[in-house]
């Protein structure tokens, strides 16, 4: 799968990343196949360095907005702030196999991940491709 982002958008994610010494995290939006907007959310995990955790009122915030016609949550981006931008055990424990899209940031780079159904119900994450407009 290919998905297209605007090369603006990804330097926007990988500042965000870089100017920070926990992870980062927000929602990728768009229509499938595009992401089209980024929204930063707060990570209100109890241990940031680490771990990310969304802030629920990020989310409603763009959920509320997509039901209004607004663009569609295709997924979201997350930092690896001492990591390769590849999913660790700790995203897979926290994944659904929805078909989302996983945008991680790790060792100046930015890599696409799909999370999907694997064997027996846990999530398989394949790599995707970004096609940077």
């Amino acid at each position: 799968m290919m998905v297209r982002i605007s090369r603006s958008t990804l330097e926007q994610i990988m500042s965000l990343a870089a100017a920070s010494g926990q992870e980062v995290c927000g929602l990728l939006l768009g229509q499938p196949g595009h992401v089209s907007d980024i929204l930063p959310a707060e990570n209100v995990a109890p241990d940031p360095h680490r771990y990310f955790e969304l802030s629920p009122a990020t989310l409603l915030k763009a959920h509320k907005a997509a039901r209004a016609g607004g663009p569609a949550i295709l997924g979201h981006y997350h930092s690896h702030p001492s990591g390769a931008a590849i999913p660790s055990a700790t995203d897979a424990a926290s994944a659904r196999p929805d078909g989302s899209l996983w945008l991680i940031v790790g060792d100046d780079e930015a890599r696409l991940w799909i999370a999907g159904p694997g064997e027996g119900g846990e999530v398989t994450f394949t790599s995707a491709m970004l096609d940077i407009m």
